[in-house]
C-alpha cells in the first residue's frame, strides 16, 4: 500500500512539473496583449443611475449633451415620466407595487420599488468600476430608491458616489425625508456630493424657478460627465482612478463649488468663486480631508495654469489633504477657464445620527431635526478618507 501511495505521488508530482515547465514565464503571457487593449481594459466601466424624477431629467439632460465613457440609466416608479426620459437603458421600478403610477411621495414605496426591481438593477451595474447615483431627495422614489440602487452597486464591488439635490426651507416636509434619505446615502455610499438648493439664490435668484431648477440640474450632469469623460476618455491631465478612489471612500457628505473667470488672473478668480460658492452649507473649508479638482480651459491654457490651480486648491484645505486632478481643453473656451471643486469629509448640518423609518420622519417637524443636526455637529465632525489616515 505504501508502495503505491509513493508511485501516485511520483506521478501526479512529475505531472505537476511538465505542465509547469511547458507554461511560458509570466511576463511572456502578459505581452500577448498590446498597450492599446491593456488600456482599455484599464478604464473603469462607469454607469449612472438616474432615480426619481430629478434624477431623470439630470440623465435626460446628460444624454442630450452626449456622455463619452459611461452608461446612462434611469430609473422611475412613474411611467408617464419615465417614457418622456432620454438615456441609453431604462428601468421602470416595482410595477408590481406602483402599477407605474409613481410613489406619491412616500420614500418606504420607493424602497420597496426599488427592491422589487433589483434583478434589473444589479444587470446595469454589473461589472461597473464606478456608479454615480444622481437624485432629488425629498420626495419619493428618489429619496427610497437611491440608497437600495447604491447598496447593489457597492454590494457588486463599484465605488459608489451619490450626486444628490436638497430641498429649499420653505419644503418643510419634503426637507425632513431628504435629510433622511441623505443619512442612509452616506451610510451605503462612498461619498455623497450635495447640493443645497436654498444655496442657488447665490448663483440663480433672479431666474425664473423653472430655470433655476434647470441651473442645479445642469450644475450636477455636468460634474457627473465631466468627472466621467477625464477618467475614462485621454485628456490634457487625466483624473487618476486610483487616486479618486482613495478620495471617495469614506468621504461622506462632500460639497461642490463652481468657478469660470478669464483675463490675467483668471485662476486665482476661478479658485475663489468655487470656494466662495460652495452649494452646502459647510463649516471651515480648510478642515477639509480631500478635494477632487476638474480644470477646462481653451487651448490657451497653459501648464502653468493647471499646476496654479492645484496650488491654490491644496493651500485652502487640510496640509494632510490628498487631492486628485484633471484638466481638458475645450477650444470654445478660448481666454477662460472653468473649475470644478469637490471638497470631501466636510463639516454639514445635514449629518444627523440614527436612522429612523421614513414614516416616521415623515411628520417629524423640521426644525427639530435641525436642532438635532446642529448638536450633533458640534460634538464630533464626521471626516472623510478615514481609513487613509488611520480615523
Amino acid at each position: 500500500m505504501t508502495f503505491l501511495l509513493l508511485t501516485c505521488g511520483g506521478i501526479i508530482l512529475e505531472t505537476l512539473v511538465e505542465q509547469t515547465l511547458r507554461k511560458e514565464p509570466y511576463e511572456s503571457r502578459a505581452i500577448e496583449k498590446s498597450i492599446e487593449e491593456i488600456a482599455r481594459e484599464a478604464i473603469p466601466r462607469i454607469t449612472v443611475l438616474g432615480i426619481g424624477g430629478a434624477g431623470c431629467n439630470i440623465v435626460s439632460w446628460m444624454k442630450e449633451k452626449g456622455v463619452s465613457g459611461a452608461s446612462i440609466v434611469a430609473m422611475n416608479s412613474d411611467a408617464q415620466h419615465l417614457n418622456i426620459t432620454k438615456a441609453d437603458k431604462r428601468i421602470l421600478l416595482g410595477y408590481g407595487i406602483t402599477s407605474g403610477l409613481g410613489c406619491g411621495g412616500f420614500p418606504e414605496q420607493g424602497a420597496k420599488a426599488a427592491e422589487e426591481s433589483s434583478g434589473e438593477i444589479e444587470k446595469e451595474v454589473a461589472g461597473s468600476g464606478l456608479v454615480f447615483i444622481t437624485a432629488g431627495l425629498g420626495g419619493g422614489t428618489g429619496t427610497g430608491a437611491s440608497p437600495v440602487a447604491a447598496k447593489i452597486a457597492r454590494d457588486l464591488g463599484a465605488v459608489t458616489l451619490g450626486v444628490v439635490t436638497i430641498p429649499f426651507q420653505v419644503e418643510r416636509s419634503r426637507l425632513s425625508r431628504a435629510k433622511e434619505g441623505l443619512k442612509r446615502l452616506v451610510e451605503i455610499c462612498d461619498a455623497v456630493i450635495v447640493i443645497d438648493n436654498n444655496r442657488l439664490r447665490k448663483t440663480a435668484g433672479n431666474l425664473p424657478i423653472s430655470e433655476a431648477f434647470a441651473v442645479a440640474n445642469e450644475l450636477l450632469a455636468n460634474f457627473i460627465k465631466n468627472t466621467s469623460e477625464t477618467i475614462a476618455i485621454p485628456s490634457l491631465v487625466n483624473l487618476d482612478f486610483a487616486d479618486f478612489k482613495t478620495i471617495m471612500t469614506g468621504g461622506g457628505v462632500c460639497a461642490i463649488g463652481f468657478g469660470e473667470a478669464s483675463g490675467d488672473t483668471k485662476v486665482e478668480d476661478a479658485v475663489e468663486k468655487a470656494f466662495t460658492n460652495q452649494l452646502l452649507d459647510i463649516g471651515e473649508t480648510r478642515k477639509s480631508e480631500g478635494a477632487l479638482v476638474h480644470i477646462q480651459g481653451g487651448d490657451d491654457m497653459t501648464l502653468e495654469d493647471v499646476t496654479r490651480m492645484g496650488e491654490l486648491v491644496i493651500d485652502r484645505i487640510s496640509p494632510n489633504a490628498k487631492v486628485s486632478w484633471g484638466a481638458r481643453v475645450n477650444s470654445k473656451m478660448e481666454g477662460s477657464v472653468r473649475t470644478t471643486i469637490v471638497l470631501a469629509g466636510v463639516d454639514s448640518p445635514f449629518l444627523v445620527e440614527g436612522l429612523q423609518a421614513f414614516s416616521a420622519v415623515r411628520e417629524k417637524p423640521v426644525e427639530e431635526l435641525e436642532v438635532e443636526a446642529t448638536k450633533k455637529s458640534e460634538e464630533k465632525r464626521r471626516k472623510g478618507l478615514r481609513g487613509l489616515f488611520g480615523m
